[in-house]
Parts: C-alpha cells; sequence; structure tokens
C-alpha cells in the first residue's frame, strides 16, 4: 500500500482539525489547553486507510502565534490541503501559509472550503473566486476544489475520492538518500522508555538498527517502530513513524533533532544556500540581519551574509546567502528551509541548502563563490559532486565527506564519482577525491621544490618526503601525497627512495676537488679496516679541514654507493672490511661442530676490542650472518 502526508494549511478557527476528524474519526488535537481553548497550538496526527493508498495527517495550527509549530509540521508532506472557511473566505494566515508551502517546494494538494453549511451559495461562489485567485499561477492552479462540511458530513466522500486520486499520482519517495528522521514529538510510553516521532523523509528504519541523534551525537537503538499506530518491523520514507528508543533518556531529546545512521551525517553551523524572498515580504534580506531559520522540525537564530554585490535580496528576488547559525543543526543538499524576521516574527522567503559543510567567505572571492553556488543548484550529480570536491581545495574530500553534504547513498555516491572521473573534473588518490586543477597544481609544485632542492644543493641524494608533506601537504589526507608521488613516479618524472625524491635526471655530479676528497675519505676508511675512526677524525685525516657540512655530503655520497655502510650511530664501516669479516666468520664456523662463536672468540677473530666487537655482532645478527643465542652467535 502507498503511503503519502497530507498536511494541512490555513488560517485559525478554519477548520483544519475538524476537518481531519471528519475524514478519520481522529481528535487531533491531544493537549489539554487545546481542549480548553478550542483552539490547535501543536502539530497533530491522524490517518487514513483508503484501501491502495494510507495518509497520514498532518494537522497544523493556524494562529499566527503557532506558526513555528505549523512549520515542525510542515516539512516532509506529499500533498497540501489548503483549507479555507467559507464564512471569512482567505485570510492572513492563509496567504502566509500557502507561501510556506510554495517555500517548501510542495508540489501537489486541493483546496477544501470549510462551514460550507454556514453560508449561501452565492457567498460560496464569492470565496471559490477568491480561492482561484489566490492560487492562480501556483502548484495548486487546476487542483480540485471542494466544498465540504464537517459538521454533516457533506461532501466528505467526495474529499477521500479526491485524496485517493490525488495520493496515486504522487511520486514515490526517492531512494537514493540515506536514512532521515525530523523529530517533531518526544515523550515516555510507561513500560517503553523514550520514544520519538516524525515523517521519515528517507530511507528506512528497521527494528534493531542502531542510529545517531543529531545534532547530540547520541548513539541510540531501535527497540522497536510503529507506524500509524501498528507495531511493524520497518518503516518505510514517506510514512508517519514512532519510534521506541534505547540508549537515551526523553529529556536529552528536543524538537529539531534528526534520527540518522550513525556516523553519516554532520552537524554544521554554517551553510551557503540560495534563497527566494516572498514578494510582499515586508523589507529586504540583509547581511548580519539576525533572522529564524526553520529547518526540518527545527528552528534555529542564525546571522545573514548575502553574497550578493548589492549585500540585500530585495522582496521577489532571489539571491545566494550564508547562513551562519546559533547552535548546530542538520542539513544536506536540496533541504527546504524558511526564513523569517527576528522579532516581530513573520514571514520572509524560503531557500535550499546547498552547502552545509562551508566555511566563512571573503569579498574578494564573490564571482567564483556565486560561480560554485550556481553549479551546485543547477548541476547534475557528478557536476555537484565535482563541485564539492574543488571546494575541498588541498584537503580532500573523502566519500563520508560527500554522504554528509548530500545525504546520497553510497551507490549514489559512487556512480557519480565514476562520471565525474570519467569527464575529468576529479582524481582518485587512494580513496581520496581532489580536483584535476588541485592534483595537478600539486605535481608542479612538487617538481619545482625538488628541482630547487637539486639546485641547492648538487650533492643531496633528494628532498625529504617529510619537507613536502610539511610544505605542500600539512593539512591534506596523507593518500594525497602518496597519489601524488606515484602519479609524477609512472610519468617518470621523480624517483622515490625511501624517504627521499629526487628527480629521475638527477645525478651528482663532482667537482675534480670533491672528487678528491671522496676518493681520501674513502681511503681512511678502507685503510681503517675494522677499526674506524669517528665521523670527525676521519674528516680531519681526509684533509677537509673543518669543514663538517660538507664532509657530511661526501660521506653520504660513499654511504649511498655502497662503499661505506653506516653500522651504529656515527660508526662507518668500509665495504670490504665487513665483507672481509663475514668471509673469516664463515671459514671459522665451517671448522666447529656447532658452528657458534662468543664475544671473546669474535674480538679475537676479528682483531678488534669490545668498542667495535659488540656493534658489529649486533650489525651481523640484523644482515642475518649471524643470530643470537645467550651469550653466543650461531653463524648462519
Amino acid at each position: 500500500m502507498k503511503s503519502i502526508i497530507v498536511g494541512t494549511a490555513g488560517h485559525i478557527d478554519h477548520g483544519k482539525t475538524a476537518l481531519v476528524r471528519a475524514l478519520t474519526g481522529i481528535d487531533a488535537d491531544r493537549l489539554p489547553e487545546e481542549k480548553r481553548r478550542g483552539i490547535t497550538i501543536d502539530i497533530g496526527f491522524a490517518d487514513l486507510d483508503l484501501g491502495d493508498v494510507r495518509i497520514g495527517f498532518v494537522d497544523v495550527p493556524g494562529h499566527e502565534r503557532f506558526v513555528k509549530n505549523m512549520l515542525a509540521g510542515a516539512h516532509g508532506i506529499d500533498l497540501v490541503a489548503l483549507v479555507i472557511a467559507a464564512d471569512e473566505s482567505v485570510m492572513p494566515q492563509t496567504r502566509e501559509h500557502f507561501d510556506i508551502c510554495r517555500l517548501l517546494g510542495v508540489k501537489h494538494g486541493l483546496v477544501v472550503i470549510t462551514k460550507r453549511d454556514l453560508v449561501d451559495e452565492e457567498l460560496l461562489q464569492l470565496v471559490h473566486a477568491e480561492t482561484e485567485e489566490l492560487i492562480a499561477g501556483s502548484f495548486l492552479q487546476g487542483a480540485p476544489i471542494l466544498a465540504v462540511s464537517s459538521r454533516t458530513g457533506e461532501n466528505i466522500e467526495e474529499l477521500k475520492t479526491a485524496l485517493r486520486e490525488l495520493g496515486s499520482h504522487v511520486p514515490e519517495r526517492a531512494s537514493e538518500f540515506i536514512t532521515r528522521l525530523p523529530i517533531d514529538r518526544a515523550f515516555t510510553m510507561r513500560g517503553f522508555g523514550a520514544v520519538v516521532t516524525g515523517t521519515l523523509i528517507a530511507g528506512e528504519i528497521n527494528e534493531g538498527d542502531e542510529l545517531e541523534l543529531l545534532p547530540a551525537a547520541v548513539r541510540v537503538r531501535v527497540r522497536g517502530v510503529q507506524v500509524h499506530g501498528v507495531a511493524v518491523k520497518r518503516a518505510l520514507a514517506g510514512q508517519r513513524t514512532a519510534v521506541n528508543l534505547s540508549g537515551i533518556e526523553t529529556a536529552a531529546i528536543e524538537r529539531g533533532m534528526t534520527l540518522a545512521p550513525v556516523g553519516r551525517l554532520r552537524p554544521t553551523q554554517i551553510i551557503d544556500a540560495r534563497i527566494q524572498m516572498l514578494g510582499d515580504a515586508p523589507r529586504a534580506i540583509r547581511s548580519r540581519q539576525r533572522v529564524r531559520v526553520h529547518l526540518g522540525a527545527t528552528e534555529a537564530l542564525a546571522r545573514v551574509r548575502v553574497l550578493e554585490e548589492t549585500g540585500e535580496i530585495k522582496p521577489g528576488e532571489m539571491g545566494f546567502a550564508q547562513l551562519r547559525f546559533e547552535s548546530p543543526i542538520v542539513g544536506v543538499l536540496g533541504d527546504r528551509f524558511i526564513i523569517r524576521s527576528y522579532s516581530p516574527q513573520f514571514t520572509l522567503g524560503g531557500g535550499s541548502v546547498l552547502d552545509s559543510a562551508s566555511s566563512k567567505h571573503r569579498w574578494r572571492d564573490l564571482e567564483r563563490i556565486s560561480a560554485r553556488l550556481r553549479t551546485l543548484c543547477e548541476g547534475d550529480r557528478p557536476q555537484q559532486l565535482a563541485e564539492f570536491v574543488a571546494g575541498a581545495e588541498r584537503h580532500g574530500l573523502h566519500r563520508s565527506d560527500v554522504t554528509a553534504r548530500t545525504g546520497w547513498r553510497d551507490e549514489v555516491i559512487e556512480a557519480a564519482t565514476k562520471q565525474a572521473l570519467v569527464d575529468g573534473a576529479v582524481v582518485d588518490a587512494e580513496g581520496v577525491l581532489v580536483s584535476l586543477e588541485v592534483f595537478d597544481e600539486l605535481k608542479r609544485d612538487m617538481l619545482a621544490e625538488v628541482a630547487a632542492h637539486h639546485k641547492l644543493e648538487p650533492l643531496s641524494r633528494g628532498l625529504a618526503k617529510e619537507i613536502l608533506r610539511e610544505r605542500y601537504f600539512g593539512h591534506s589526507p596523507p593518500e594525497l601525497l602518496r597519489a601524488v608521488l606515484a602519479q609524477l613516479e609512472k610519468q617518470g618524472a621523480v624517483i622515490a627512495e625511501k624517504e627521499i625524491v629526487r628527480l629521475r635526471e638527477h645525478t651528482r655530479e663532482l667537482s675534480d676537488t670533491d672528487k678528491k676528497l671522496r676518493e681520501r675519505l674513502e681511503q681512511v676508511y678502507r685503510d681503517a679496516a675494522l677499526e674506524p675512526p669517528t665521523m670527525n677524525e676521519a674528516f680531519e685525516l681526509a684533509g677537509l679541514n673543518g669543514a663538517i657540512p660538507h664532509g657530511r655530503k661526501i660521506l653520504q655520497l660513499l654511504i649511498d654507493s655502497g662503499a661505506l655502510v653506516k653500522v651504529h650511530g656515527e660508526m662507518f664501516f668500509h665495504r670490504e672490511a665487513l665483507d672481509g669479516l663475514t668471509k673469516k666468520l664463515r671459514d671459522y664456523a665451517s671448522r666447529q661442530s656447532n658452528r657458534t662463536i662468543d664475544v671473546p672468540g669474535f674480538k679475537e677473530l676479528a682483531g678488534v676490542s669490545r668498542k667495535y666487537a659488540i656493534p658489529l655482532l649486533e650489525y651481523l645478527d640484523r644482515q642475518r650472518v649471524t643470530r643470537r643465542e645467550g651469550d653466543r652467535r650461531v653463524v648462519m
């Protein structure tokens, strides 16, 4: 059976609650104060089974003081029933509620003229004409307009038929989004604990699911699920849903919170948005203005930063703006919201979220920002994804970052990513998405930095990867550095050797003077055999005359060539001496039945003191020439 959500809208005392009761037999006014005062204060709920369509009604208050409660229930509706009383016709909240429905992107509905029994035919026709004037040019133009009486039941069955017909043509909820349940009510049920309700706007909730309550970031578990008061194993998008939660007290839950899969969405306090001002808004919206934003079931205060050259968005106009919230909210690309003035409260306009993970913008970047936001408004999913990636610059984006901004399911992100890769807009850097422009820029920077290092230090093997990371990848994930290096190596531009990067064509050409220094330094170590001097002593013997930095470079050349081997600390041995020692040791072991040697025996064999014997034995252990067993070594 298809499930849809129908929201009522209209002025106070125009019979919205009575109409729902006439249709369903359920009184949506649940609060004692509502019973006492005879008006709806908070949103109420009812359901109606029409055979092939199941309707969940969200009945909203009509009084201007309770518009914020009306807005908490208006999100997520599929179809609006605009209620106009026959004895009063179109009134201020009729217009405001209708404006809100248009700003929220509601695309389907009908008009119900209530209290038919209180007026004559002439007055009814006048109300009908005023109604048609109100809805002209809107999504309700051409929609059914039915005059009914909730008291006598006149035309109630015809209204059910119209609802069934409209409901059957309402498109199914899109399946491309992860689960989201904006909470519009929380209470404690004896024996069960915390229960929350809301319209499941995307995905599904199953009994036993682990979810996250945002923006508090509290993990909860689903103990039970109800749809229209009936216990079910699973609730689907488009259904009014009650969820029994474990792991949290009701006092910690507030209207406006959101249930979502763990770790998929993130609270934010800065969003970029497109704003549509109402034509009859009393004033323009300007930068630094404090406003009330109604997003889902949330009401939050925010400051506006208009992203237009004029610094304002006038009544009837559309423009880009950044909203900086005073408390965390949860929203994704495409979410609709309403903006109302701070005080006195009236509706200014509405908008849609474009980037829920934005940062503060600089005025000089306004042209670039506007172009980016236009793409997020009008582009397809691969283009939107590419724009998010470009906006991340050298930080790059993981797939989880894309989910947090869009609410897209994994398979939707993969499809959009695949197309963006084909289009050449993004690069996949070991799972991190980065724009092609940024990736190429990083390659150029790396090549220039390595080339500059070679020019400055011609005797150096290359530039340390850590230096490159600090200078160009300090705010980037490690995958990006590895991917840039891998690409440059594949192109034959650089060679990465352990922790060093060098240009492929780099060779360490020595002057005649440096060649002689290298030969003298190597001879010092060759002559010292297994009792090498300290590094400074070696430099002095080679005639470097205290030029220690230059001597270290010459020494590194000998190490890189394999002529010298670092055995311990700054203790270096000539390769020939170590090879000779290894041969002598293996010859000795071949004459022993157990192929072992202790430290004193090794000292005698090598002809060295303990100062050199212990470092040499540890080196031989590392080279798997020997294996230590207690106080002795086994020669392998």
